[in-house]
């Protein structure tokens, strides 16, 4: 089983191809969706079996299951997902306040609304998870903070960048915490597994033959 982990914002050749080094803005996800399709179909190429978009935005999600043969996963939705099965109510901690509506938008997208009880920013970028020697305490106090604020049962951390952090942060505040990226990478094999993949019928069939000019060029369909 190959499955492909296409992490949009830390990705060396990605960045350096197509990509902004983080994700922090609508205008950072609208540009790292061209470096997402790229790995997407070079996956195909390489017979890949399955996807995992490693951005809690899930840029390019639909674009990416359209392309794809084999089941495309976002990390927001395998850990919204996972949250709700954990307990009756989760919420979400992410870097950047401005990024917490973009969560919410996810949230009501995939049928997440009422299980969500909040969504909270720690104000840290998401490159100073890996620069800040604070990090993991301005992360897990976040966390506290938003178990007492929402009467949460479970915590979603909203950025991949956090990763690292969720073992301890779950250690430290004694309730189940989802790391998306470990949700998703589980889910995409399990998916395969079972012989599942997106549905072709109707909006996610492969998008029809189409040229692109430009600096799309390269994205044109259809051979």
């Amino acid at each position: 089983m190959f499955i492909k982990v296409v992490n949009p914002n830390t990705t060396w050749s990605m960045t350096a191809t197509m990509g902004p080094p983080s994700i922090e803005s609508h205008y950072d996800e609208a540009l790292a969706v061209p470096g997402i399709l790229t790995e997407i179909e070079k996956g195909e190429r390489d017979s890949v079996d399955g996807y995992v978009i490693a951005c809690f935005g899930d840029p390019g999600l639909d674009a990416a299951r359209e392309l794809a043969g084999g089941p495309v996963v976002g990390i927001a939705e395998a850990a919204m997902r996972a949250a709700a099965v954990l307990g009756r109510g989760f919420s979400v901690v992410t870097t950047l306040a401005r990024t917490t509506g973009r969560a919410w938008d996810l949230a009501h997208r995939y049928g997440m609304r009422d299980a969500c009880r909040g969504v909270h920013g720690c104000d840290l970028p998401v490159l100073a998870l890996d620069s800040d020697p604070d990090a993991r305490k301005i992360v897990t106090e976040a966390c506290l903070d938003a178990l007492s604020e929402d009467g949460s049962d479970t915590i979603v951390l909203g950025c991949a960048g956090m990763a690292d952090l969720c073992a301890h942060i779950s250690a430290e505040i004694g309730v189940p915490v989802v790391d998306g990226v470990a949700a998703a990478t589980l889910t995409v094999p399990s998916l395969v597994a079972m012989g599942l993949a997106t549905g072709k019928r109707g909006e996610f069939a492969t998008p029809p033959p189409k040229r692109y000019a430009g600096l799309l060029d390269g994205f044109t369909t259809g051979g």
